[in-house]
């Protein structure tokens, strides 16, 4: 098999645009003040590339096994971003932080917000078109972007400063809004068909 670097461009920033690690970094800096002792950023990478790559291989199945479907699992996974996103827009609090890092790099942070229900559907999607080589590079790819935005956490708070992160956080707040609100009601209508 030839390798097409077009296909692995493609596949590469369809999973850039869907993840939207750089459009999640107000409620990343948010996240991280709550849980005290900051994000784990490489804990977190590899949990969000293990459900990737889990998903690649065997999302369907294990869903299956579940009792679940993929419009099922993007329903959930669009409530938990919904309520993030009212978070940031209203400023109160819905998720408490309990100062423990550990348990706030799983939750939300690598699943939903890195490997949300989109990022997974998505993946199994990208199935029908392209070989999986490309779509596993594309995943490794979008990993050592997400590393190193998460890393660099602090430099970018900085160069917002706290009145650019508070209107970056309201305005982010309101698409993840939108983001959720539009996976919610494409997965549920499909349920009264």
């Amino acid at each position: 098999m030839d390798f097409q670097i077009d296909q692995l461009l493609t596949v590469t920033f369809t999973l850039f645009a869907v993840i939207d690690i750089v459009g999640s970094i107000p409620l990343l800096i948010s996240l991280k003040e709550k849980m005290g002792g900051g994000i784990r950023s490489l804990q977190v990478t590899m949990i969000s590339g293990a459900l990737m790559i889990l998903f690649l291989f065997a999302g369907k199945p294990f869903l299956k096994i579940l009792g679940l479907d993929i419009r099922s699992f993007a329903v959930g996974g669009s409530i938990v971003i919904f309520l993030l996103g009212l978070e940031m827009v209203l400023g109160h609090e819905i998720f408490k932080g309990d100062n423990n890092a550990k348990s706030g790099s799983v939750v939300p942070i690598a699943f939903p917000i890195i490997a949300g229900s989109g990022t997974l559907t998505t993946i199994m999607s990208l199935k029908a078109n392209f070989d999986e080589m490309y779509i596993l590079f594309g995943i490794l790819i979008n990993l050592v972007v997400v590393y190193i935005t998460l890393r660099l956490l602090k430099v970018i708070e900085r160069a917002l400063g706290e009145s650019g992160l508070l209107a970056v956080r309201k305005f982010f707040g309101v698409i993840l809004i939108a983001i959720a609100v539009k996976i919610f009601s494409t997965n549920i209508a499909a349920f009264g068909k």
